[in-house]
């Protein structure tokens, strides 16, 4: 990222001092690891917000995104990714074609999708090579909110039945506990930490006041309202937006202190998705060796 989070990683003994890349990654240990159903995966998995040029902060940043991350580049961040221990890529229905393409080119890395679409699009992301398909949190929250959660049920089945690991997406804590509470066949959870799609009616209630501009509103006070609800299901986990969207990425103490409370927080069997954009650091290896600082299991 900045230069100062490189020269506050290398102090911290966090990122490698005028290492080659590929000499870090030959040398570096392997990252801690979690259990999805058969799998055994890295507790950093790599995000796709930033490779599709949807970042949650504006529409200049989303043009910068989308000017860096061809498909050459994007190839280029997961074979880099891969050498630094990350072994899963979280995406969708639209990327699933370059990571086989990928994957034809040797690319080592799982696949885990989010869709709410119909029996074709499981099948395509089945084909292509995904190992989960979690029911899109957008889509899951929207029925939540409307009393129609028991609808995406029968999608979760149509997954179940296609036979890859069945997850559901969320920025609601009180999604995991309803859907835990009816006992459904669920694998896994995707639990932003943020409940970031909240209506001005409901920040009113909430905080007294309607922030401008009405959108994305991060709160403090939410993390730790999902990582009560991650602690309680005995389902793996897979935090995201843990630095809020990229707000949490201005100062370097602000990146690592998110990655130490997040690994606190959530279960030894949980891990994170962390979109990396590297253009001006070698974000993939930093946020690595914060996991290898924070996310390893205790004895």
């Amino acid at each position: 990222m900045s230069d100062s989070r490189r020269d506050f990683l290398k102090k911290s003994g966090v990122l490698a001092v005028a290492t080659p890349r590929q000499a870090v990654a030959s040398a570096a240990p392997e990252l801690p690891k979690m259990r999805l159903g058969k799998y055994s995966l890295s507790r950093l998995i790599c995000g796709n917000n930033t490779f599709g040029a949807g970042s949650h902060l504006s529409v200049f940043f989303n043009r910068q995104l989308r000017r860096y991350f061809t498909p050459d580049q994007i190839r280029k961040t997961l074979r880099r990714c891969q050498e630094v221990g990350i072994d899963c890529w979280q995406s969708s229905l639209g990327s699933i074609d370059l990571y086989r393409r990928c994957t034809d080119e040797g690319l080592k890395m799982h696949y885990l999708a989010i869709d709410a679409g119909d029996d074709a699009s499981i099948q395509k992301l089945v084909k292509g090579g995904s190992i989960g398909i979690a029911h899109h949190g957008e889509s899951t929250d929207r029925l939540f909110k409307a009393g129609k959660v028991d609808e995406m049920r029968d999608y979760l089945k149509r997954v179940r039945d296609a036979g890859v690991l069945v997850g559901i997406s969320t920025h609601m804590p009180a999604v995991v506990d309803t859907v835990e509470s009816k006992g459904w066949d669920v694998d896994y959870y995707m639990t932003c930490v943020y409940e970031r799609h909240r209506t001005a009616a409901e920040l009113k209630d909430l905080l007294g006041h309607v922030p401008l501009p009405v959108g994305e509103v991060y709160l403090q006070e939410d993390p730790p309202r999902m990582f009560r609800m991650v602690r309680q299901t005995k389902r793996p986990c897979l935090a995201f937006k843990i630095l809020a969207a990229g707000r949490m990425a201005e100062k370097p103490e602000w990146v690592e202190s998110a990655f130490r409370d997040t690994f606190a927080a959530i279960k030894p069997g949980d891990g994170v998705i962390v979109g990396m954009y590297d253009e001006y650091s070698d974000q993939p290896l930093e946020n690595a060796n914060l996991v290898r600082r924070y996310g390893v299991n205790p004895a």
